[in-house]
């Protein structure tokens, strides 16, 4: 169960949160798909995992790779592209206490331009809020799913 309605306690800033979470950027719509459920993953919500492998599944991501998002490194299923970027998602969703090095930063480089790292970079932040919002008012997977189509997944 829920502990608060945090959209109609914070309507404004809900809706802000989801005007940068819908902005246009370099990065690809898959991409983005598999970032979203990565950082979901490590940080534990259930909600946003939920509704991330749903709308993957509904823009035709395959399942198998959907599975092996949470073992990426050992998975043959991703591009260098998407990898770099699942490796990007890591280190910016647990911040070591360093920081980033320049060395990750530049391996990042290898595989995205200065434009798409820095597009990632805001996506991976914008998950990692819903992630935190989600987590700390217990949202419950599936609540949304009839609102944004999510049941044409057929994963329910």
């Amino acid at each position: 169960m829920s502990r608060l309605n945090f959209t109609a306690e914070s309507l404004d800033l809900v809706k802000k949160l989801a005007e940068l979470g819908q902005t246009k950027t370099s990065i690809d719509p898959t991409i983005k798909a598999l970032i979203e459920i990565r950082a979901s993953q490590m940080n534990g919500c259930t909600f946003c995992v939920d509704m991330h492998v749903k709308e993957a599944k509904i823009h035709g991501e395959r399942e198998l790779r959907l599975h092996h998002v949470a073992v990426w490194r050992e998975s043959k299923l991703f591009t260098d592209k998407e990898r770099a970027a699942l490796e990007w998602t890591e280190l910016v969703t647990r911040l070591a206490p360093g920081g980033i090095s320049d060395q990750d930063y530049e391996r990042a480089l290898t595989h995205l331009s200065k434009k798409e790292l820095s597009d990632l970079t805001f996506m991976i932040g914008t998950i990692n809020v819903w992630n935190r919002i989600n987590v700390a008012f217990h949202g419950v997977p599936g609540t949304l799913d009839k609102m944004y189509g999510l049941e044409k997944a057929g994963l329910n």
